[in-house]
């Protein structure tokens, strides 16, 4: 009878304990000084409370540790928007790392899009202490692409923005393969890009112009691994069994938007944010 190797076995239960744990997003890998970076950008006064409020939902400390986020990198967070991430990303990289915000262009399209931008600029020039060292880039479809400087990023992030490059308002998805392009250029290799989105659970049934604002996991990746990206892991921390997928108006019919005003709304309230996944990808070292 062959000898069993208990020390190997052991180490073999090990590494399927910590890919298990890295899976389900669970793993504590912050170092104490992006840590506490983190935890005083989550609690401080720029945030308000609604900001805050949204913390349960949207997981931020959670979220970067599984994308193994550290205050001394350089991150690019794409479309913005009005800043909610942005107000937990620039401070924590504020003394040791460097944060690019990629916004839409200085012109861009849509009003929301108009709204959102102003009101983050307005957030820049009204803190400017704590905002001091931020980049503003574009990343407007097709054409204005540079993020950052090639090679120049260890972390991208985009947050609830790929439905939108998938949508009949760019093209019903032909520049999707662009902004991942994008920011696969500006990527380090062995670079990370994390993507959360509102989950779509099946992907033979999505809407193929995506105006529910929903987006299956399977798209996603597919888009990701087609500018050459590679899954590494994925997460369920922000998962919601509660969202049933099928509102009046998409996503936009939950909180934080409640886009029927008072109708059901306690309903909506009780449901909360929308089912989303959260992904993680690497480019590949060469």
């Amino acid at each position: 009878m062959r000898k069993i190797d208990t020390r190997m076995l052991g180490i073999r239960a090990c590494l399927f304990f910590t890919v298990a744990m890295a899976a389900s997003g669970s793993v504590q890998a912050l170092d104490a000084t992006t840590s506490a970076a983190l935890d005083a950008a989550i609690t401080g006064d720029h945030r308000t409370a609604e900001d805050k409020a949204r913390d349960v939902y949207r997981k931020p400390k959670e979220v970067l540790d599984f994308l193994g986020f550290r205050s001394d990198m350089t991150v690019v967070e794409i479309w913005p928007g009005g800043g909610w991430y942005s107000k937990i990303l620039a401070p924590a990289l504020r003394e040791r790392g460097l944060f690019y915000a990629a916004q839409y262009s200085v012109n861009p399209a849509y009003g929301y899009q108009r709204r959102y931008f102003g009101a983050f600029l307005t957030m820049l020039g009204q803190t400017p202490d704590l905002y001091r060292d931020v980049r503003v880039t574009h990343l407007s479809l097709p054409y204005q692409l540079e993020i950052a400087p090639a090679g120049s990023a260890d972390m991208v992030v985009t947050f609830r923005n790929v439905h939108n490059w998938v949508g009949r308002g760019y093209a019903s998805g032909r520049y999707a393969g662009v902004a991942f392009t994008a920011m696969y250029d500006a990527l380090k290799p062995g670079g990370v890009l994390g993507i959360v989105d509102h989950r779509w659970p099946d992907p033979d049934t999505e809407d193929p112009d995506h105006g529910n604002g929903y987006i299956s996991k399977e798209l996603t990746i597919s888009l990701a691994e087609a500018a050459g990206f590679k899954l590494v892991g994925e997460s369920d921390i922000l998962s919601n069994p509660k969202d049933t997928h099928d509102h009046p108006r998409g996503v936009w019919t939950l909180p934080p938007t409640l886009a029927l005003g008072d109708e059901d709304r306690d309903k909506y309230i009780a449901i909360g944010e929308s089912d989303r996944f959260l992904l993680k990808f690497e480019k590949p070292v060469e």
